[in-house]
């Protein structure tokens, strides 16, 4: 990929967020979730400071889910077969979609804390 230009790499960039999107319900789920939030931020009249920090929370939680798909497809053709070691790096990165879903959620009670003041 390196010394390839931008339309290009741009291209598979997009390719790779057309397939963690088709492979993984989980990913297809955060999205719903995120269009809900958008429009309960546009119903609820949010400052662009309250979009720029949900839009990052819910932003972190996509990138987590999809590092995950990665590593989680990267394990399963490197190694088909159970592997203590592997079955570590998909719980580590099941936990960081974790952390950052847990994230998201402190980020919107914070918003909903305030709004409802």
């Amino acid at each position: 990929m390196k010394g390839q230009g931008f339309s290009r790499r741009l291209g598979y960039a997009l390719a790779g967020i057309r397939v963690a999107f088709r492979r993984e319900r989980s990913l297809r789920t955060h999205c719903a979730a995120a269009l809900g939030v958008a429009l309960f931020l546009a119903a609820t009249g949010a400052s662009p400071l309250w979009w720029a920090l949900v839009g990052l929370a819910v932003g972190l939680v996509l990138v987590a889910e999809m590092a995950n798909t990665a590593i989680e497809a990267l394990a399963d053709l490197l190694h088909p077969g159970q592997h203590p070691e592997i079955g570590v790096a998909k719980d580590v990165a099941a936990g960081a979609v974790l952390v950052a879903t847990g994230v998201a959620v402190v980020v919107g009670l914070a918003y909903l804390v305030q709004w409802l003041r």
